[in-house]
């Protein structure tokens, strides 16, 4: 896959232009490579979702907001609620799931473009987690009389290079991958994304299709949200802004095209962690911010093009 050309491009770049320590290239120090995974871990779960929607013709413009809102509610019934730690985990998956069938539904059964259907998801979301938290985060604290101490596994380590996010991310990207390339309703999906009317008169169930497609994304932006609440130890309603267009980079990146019907998660994969060595090695170099910006709008833009000349 052309994809995979790209990460490998990218890797050997980021160790040609790595800080070295001695004789040492910091990228490839085992702390790092991991440390790369667990960064990227959020924005990836965002990015199987988000496959899923272009692949099926549409967009999910509101998974940074629902994983906002999941963070948020989180830290509330964690802190607030006194939810265990499992109960917590059911009750944010299901509200992901919910939103992100609202999304499906409106699209589906209304007829509305999924761009303007998930902009208005994405500030509704926002504005929920705000008036959830009062517009300020919600600091956790575990132990007697605060959160159930098994909420943090999320965001924790099951050895010094084993982070748990990382984990959580690559069974998102296998279970993603079978969905879509060994199951009827990723055959659906691939078929509504090529061409909707004629999915449609072959007997697909495109509105129940679409439905589950939206709830699927909202489900992993709660997911993610719920790690990212775990790993920063706070809900906070502002956070997640932007993080779509970097799900979205990381699937065009992989190949995905954005008009549908074709994709893959295993390509999203390479996507994202081509975004996620950029931004590290870059990172190792104290390269300002802003110029991290401009080179990740100048690699979606090639890659959109690399895909319009195939």
């Amino acid at each position: 896959m052309r994809a995979y050309g790209g990460l490998l491009a990218v890797f050997l770049l980021a160790c040609v232009f790595s800080p070295r320590r001695g004789d040492a290239i910091l990228f490839l120090d085992l702390g790092n490579l991991t440390d790369i995974l667990r960064q990227s871990s959020e924005k990836g779960i965002l990015a199987v979702g988000m496959t899923f929607a272009i692949v099926s013709g549409g967009i999910d413009l509101s998974v940074g907001s629902l994983l906002a809102l999941s963070a948020t509610a989180s830290a509330l019934l964690l802190m607030q609620q006194g939810y265990s730690a499992p109960a917590i985990l059911l009750v944010v998956l299901l509200i992901g799931a919910a939103l992100g069938a609202v999304n499906g539904g409106i699209i589906a059964r209304a007829r509305m473009q999924p761009f303007i259907v998930t902009l208005a998801m994405m500030s509704a979301a926002r504005g929920l987690a705000r008036f959830l938290s009062g517009g300020a985060g919600i600091p956790l604290a575990y132990g007697p009389g605060a959160g159930d101490p098994a909420f943090r596994i999320l965001g924790g380590r099951l050895s010094a290079y084993l982070p748990v996010p990382a984990l959580v991310f690559i069974g998102a990207i296998a279970a993603g991958h079978v969905l879509l390339m060994h199951t009827t309703f990723g055959r659906h999906v691939l078929a509504i994304g090529g061409n909707e009317e004629a999915a449609r008169l072959s007997g697909i169930r495109v509105e129940r299709s679409k439905i589950l497609v939206y709830g699927l994304s909202g489900f992993l932006s709660a997911l993610a949200g719920l790690i990212h609440c775990a790993q920063l130890e706070q809900g906070n309603p502002n956070d997640g802004i932007a993080y779509e267009l970097d799900a979205i980079a990381a699937v065009v990146i992989g190949g995905t095209g954005l008009s549908g019907g074709s994709g893959s998660v295993i390509g999203t994969l390479a996507g994202t962690l081509i975004i996620g060595i950029l931004n590290n090695v870059l990172g190792l170099n104290n390269v300002d911010s802003n110029l991290q910006l401009i080179l990740k709008g100048v690699i979606i833009v090639g890659a959109v093009w690399l895909q319009r000349r195939k």
